[in-house]
């Protein structure tokens, strides 16, 4: 398990540094390396590390150990092909998780940040409704059993497109620098992660790459099936590279026509899925 969730870790970083490359590159600009967010795990690990006077030490602290817990809890529910419903409602947790950290620093960046994390959660109701459809069509919500089933059936991607798009929007949600990203906006200055530095920023980084490998492996495995580990890493790297393309050609959105953008997808899946109940 320890060698499945140092690579997460690293993969999903390089993942992260891709993104910003690709962006950088569709806008003209050089961009950084794509391991330079690794590196910045790595030098945030060595930095001086402080608590701010205006802090709750114990929340501040506490919310860094929890991030890398449930997302290394995620880790291991999808590896072991355990239920669908488990990863999802780690994701709404790190809502809370997000949350948590603006309010931990007594900073206004950060509190403004964690008060965004509780306005994007529109982005969360297309879970649900995808949630739905896939139990519709495979009559399960384990992993392995919708892994199962696609060996079988095809995959989910072409049976049912729409929650799969519903499942990429939350992607896109997560991603830095795209259109629904109102939680890390520049007005913000890094939102909720602004006071934390040091080894808890480092831990953030960690934090990052795990949750960026497990949705996009949550993501191939409902919708496209079991692959090799080889392709499964391409398919990643693929995925990554169509949202970094979306990110750099979509403005990012005000926190109202964000949330009203996301509630309008998500009213749209509520009837597709209604549909997809009345024809089955």
């Amino acid at each position: 398990m320890i060698t499945e969730l140092l690579f997460a870790t690293f993969f999903g970083l390089l993942l992260l540094g891709i993104h910003r490359k690709v962006i950088a590159r569709i806008q003209r600009r050089p961009g950084p390396p794509i391991w330079q967010e690794i590196l910045h795990m790595l030098k945030f690990s060595f930095k001086t590390t402080w608590v701010p006077a205006t802090a709750s030490t114990a929340l501040f602290v506490g919310v860094v150990l929890v991030a890398i817990g449930i997302w290394t809890a995620a880790l291991l529910v999808i590896l072991s092909g355990g239920s669908l419903l488990v990863i999802f409602a780690i994701y709404m947790l790190h809502k809370i998780v997000e949350h948590g950290f603006g309010l931990s620093s007594g900073s206004p960046y950060g509190k403004f940040g964690g008060v965004r994390s509780v306005i994007s959660a529109a982005s969360e109701i297309p879970l649900f409704v995808t949630v739905a459809a896939i139990a519709i069509f495979t009559k399960s919500l384990m992993i392995s059993d919708i892994v199962a089933y696609q060996e079988f059936q095809g995959p989910l991607l072409f049976t049912i497109p729409l929650a799969a798009v519903a499942m990429y929007v939350v992607l896109l949600s997560k991603m830095p620098f795209g259109p629904f990203s109102i939680v890390e906006s520049k007005e913000l200055v890094s939102g909720y992660k602004t006071e934390h530095f040091g080894v808890w920023r480092a831990g953030l980084e960690v934090c990052n790459g795990l949750k960026t490998y497990v949705l996009l492996l949550t993501f191939i495995l409902v919708f496209i099936g079991s692959l090799p580990f080889w392709m499964i890493l391409i398919a990643m790297i693929l995925i990554t590279v169509s949202l970094s393309f979306t990110c750099a050609l979509s403005p990012m959105l005000s926190p109202y026509d964000s949330v009203t953008i996301q509630t309008l997808i998500a009213g749209l899946m509520v009837a597709y899925v209604a549909i997809l109940g009345v024809m089955s």
